[in-house]
Parts: structure tokens; C-alpha cells; sequence
């Protein structure tokens, strides 16, 4: 990358003011309220339906909101065409022109901006260097792989310079080695750029390895905004704590100390603490789960799945649920299926989600 491109690019704030969508009976946002900061990576997570992809599509301007606003810079944007918006978006589907070179695919936006043919040719060169496609310039798409394609579409959507980059879920149709490499490259060139990036993702390994921040979307609605370890380690709800991540759910009932008790320990509760003696679900992750191999244990070893340096394994307990533990592998070796074992939770806050 040359030091001219990555000093074409100024990161801006985006803001979403109180925008809502309703489609029909739909209201596929609720009064959506998000602050980007210049130069942020933010991805926005959540399951099919949940909004995010309609947050973006209004971002563009593709969509327009039922109210609220959208600022880009601290200028309202919410009336402004597409093309006036300066935005680069990447999509999942790639879409690159099949009768264009890889390079004249990069050039085509600076071609409808009117830019003289030596400073598209240029450009393009530039930015496909940026990606690792340079020998790869006069090929056609179908001469490209779908890591290749994506790379020429991100390309794209940087030679104009955009004010912020959009991604509309743009590695889902990548196999996982490829996915992992791109998503690698995209964090990269996107930090050296320094340009505003909104990623949509329905994958969360994907968002939290990218993003500084990741915002949980559920019913039109933000639960919440955090970097990824604040959201992983601290969820605000327990839909979050559920959607983020594996998470063993153990029934448990407050105490007046206002900890909770799940099975013989009491726990600490991560945020506010419903009344004592309230019946609740307490979400436990599975690497807080210690699990000690004892002949006379209550527990044993119905599954054990080796990750490499992690091992999972599925303990099933007479006359309760079944419990997820992972285990450093070198641990897991003395606890194939069939052991028997005690089963005890890390002290630390747990989050509890009441049941009706």
C-alpha cells in the first residue's frame, strides 16, 4: 500500500438518530440510537430479521427511514441520493461487472465520477495492489476465486474514496479458511485506512475478531453496544449472553445477600439482582466450568470433543441438565466419555435471567 492512498482516507463520525423502519405490520427498526466514532471498526450482530441489515441499507441510502435521522460528518444525510453520500459498500454476493477486468472493475466508480482514463487506471492499480490481486489485474471474475472476487470488490468500494465503508455480511459465502484469511486482511487494510466501517454479520466470531465494538440487534433494537471482550465477559441481557458465544444455562434461586445460589455455591451476580428467593437461569460460559475427575462424582463424560488446544465436553447429571465444559486439551486427557466427575463453577459474576 502506498502512503498516498492511506492518506486519502479521513475517518468521520456516524450517527443514528432515533431511526425507525416499519415495512407494513413490520417494524423492522425501533428507534435505533448509535454513535460511531472516526475511524471505528463497528459490526452489528444479530440473528435474520433483527434489523441490522436495514440499519446499513439506510446508511447508504438505499432505504429510507420512517423517522429519525442519519449524520455522517454532523450533516444530516437522512434526504441525500446514494451517490451523493460517498460511501463504499460490499456486498455478499460481490457483484463485479462479469465482461470487466479486475481492474476495470476497481476503475468503475472513478469512471462514472468523470476521473481522467491514466488516474482510474492508476487508482485501480493502487487499490488492487492494497488487496494482493496485482497479477491478478486483467483477469475476469469467473477467472477468480470467491476470495479473489471479494478482494476486487473491496477494491471497489475504496478507490472512491469513501467516506465510510459499509459490508453487508461479505465473506457468508466463503469457505471457512478463506473467510477467516479475508476477514484477517479486511481488520488490516481497514486500521491502515483509518475509514469509518459498518460490518453486518449474523456470525460472531466474525464480529467480535473484527470489530473495537459489536452491537448485539434483536426485534429493531440495540441490546447492546460494547468492545468484544466487554460483550462476551459482561453481557448486559441475557439474550446477548445467550446469542454471544455457548452458554450453559443452570437453574438457581437469589439469596438475601443478593448473590446466587446454583446447586452448593452462591455466586456472584453480574448487574442488578432480582429479589431473594426469585427462581432464575443462570448463564454460565463454558470455560468458567471446572471439572475435576472423582469416582464418586454426580457428573460424567457422555461427550468429549477435541478442538485442538481446547477440548469440549458434555457432562450429563442425574436428574438435571446437561452442562458444557471447555478444557484446556492437555486437562481433558484423564476425562474421556464414561468418567465420572465433579463439576463446579469459577467464582466470578455470573449473569441471571428471571423465569416467568
Amino acid at each position: 500500500m502506498t502512503a498516498q492512498v492511506s492518506s486519502e482516507f479521513a475517518g468521520v463520525a456516524v450517527e443514528f438518530e432515533g431511526v425507525s423502519k416499519v415495512f407494513g405490520a413490520t417494524r423492522a427498526l425501533d428507534g435505533l440510537d448509535l454513535e460511531i466514532a472516526p475511524g471505528e471498526l463497528l459490526a452489528l450482530l444479530g440473528p435474520s430479521g433483527c434489523g441490522k441489515t436495514t440499519a446499513l441499507r439506510i446508511l447508504a441510502g438505499f432505504e429510507d427511514a420512517s423517522s429519525g435521522a442519519v449524520l455522517v460528518d454532523g450533516h444530516d444525510v437522512s434526504r441525500q441520493p446514494p451517490n451523493k453520500r460517498d460511501m463504499g459498500m460490499v456486498f455478499q454476493s460481490y457483484s463485479l461487472f462479469p465482461t470487466m477486468t479486475a481492474v476495470d472493475n476497481v476503475a468503475f466508480g472513478l469512471r462514472l465520477r468523470r476521473r481522467p482514463a491514466a488516474d482510474r487506471r492508476r487508482r485501480a492499480e493502487e487499490l488492487l495492489d492494497l488487496v494482493g490481486l496485482s497479477p491478478h489485474a486483467r483477469k475476469y471474475p469467473h477467472q477468480l476465486s470467491g476470495g479473489q472476487q471479494q478482494r476486487v470488490a473491496l477494491a471497489r468500494a475504496l478507490a472512491v474514496t469513501p467516506r465510510v465503508l459499509l459490508l453487508d455480511e461479505p465473506l457468508s459465502a466463503l469457505d471457512a479458511k478463506v473467510r477467516e484469511q479475508l476477514r484477517e486482511e479486511i481488520r488490516t487494510i481497514q486500521l491502515e485506512l483509518g475509514v469509518t466501517t459498518v460490518f453486518v454479520t449474523h456470525d460472531q466470531e466474525e464480529a467480535l475478531s473484527l470489530a473495537d465494538r459489536v452491537g448485539v440487534m434483536r426485534d429493531g433494537r440495540l441490546e447492546q453496544v460494547a468492545p468484544p471482550a466487554t460483550l462476551y465477559d459482561r453481557p448486559a441481557t441475557a439474550f446477548v449472553a445467550s446469542f454471544v458465544g455457548t452458554t450453559n444455562e443452570l437453574p438457581g434461586s437469589m439469596e438475601s445477600s443478593g448473590r446466587v445460589r446454583v446447586g452448593a455455591q452462591v455466586l456472584p451476580v453480574d448487574g442488578p439482582a432480582p429479589a431473594a428467593g426469585t427462581s432464575v437461569a443462570v448463564l454460565v460460559r463454558p470455560e468458567a466450568v471446572v471439572v475435576t475427575p472423582h469416582p464418586d462424582g454426580d457428573a460424567i463424560v457422555s461427550v468429549a470433543t477435541f478442538r485442538g488446544a481446547i477440548t469440549r465436553l458434555r457432562l450429563t447429571r442425574k436428574g438435571a441438565a446437561d452442562v458444557l465444559a471447555d478444557l484446556p486439551s492437555h486437562r481433558a486427557a484423564e476425562l474421556g466419555a464414561g468418567t465420572h466427575a465433579k463439576v463446579e463453577l469459577l467464582e466470578r459474576p455470573v449473569v441471571v435471567r428471571e423465569l416467568a
